[in-house]
């Protein structure tokens, strides 16, 4: 089966899933803390809640709060680029750290 070249793009990001365990979830302020650290990496930052289908870029707030993700949802997070690995690793802390909001 031939490859179309977005799945091969695709098939070259890495990826990771991770839990929101935040009490409010995934609202105003996390989602700011998350396209801020996003944001300082080359790398492309998408995000999906699963179950949703929808990929929003993970630098973008706008797109980020439309994931409307609540405690207890599970966001996969694809990363493309010279830095990706560092990207990916800091925001999985950050999701693991629940944005910073909650000791």
């Amino acid at each position: 089966m031939k490859q179309t070249p977005d799945k091969l793009a695709r098939d070259r990001m890495i990826r990771a899933q991770a839990t929101i365990v935040n009490r409010l979830g995934l609202h105003a302020r996390p989602a700011m803390t998350f396209v801020e650290e996003a944001s300082r990496f080359s790398a492309a930052i998408l995000v999906r809640k699963l179950g949703d289908g929808e990929v929003v870029d993970g630098k973008s707030i706008l797109q980020m709060l439309m994931l409307a993700g609540t405690c207890g949802s599970v966001i996969e997070i694809e990363v493309d680029g010279s830095d990706e690995r560092d990207a990916l690793a800091t925001l999985l802390k950050l999701v693991e750290a629940k944005f910073g909001e909650e000791e």
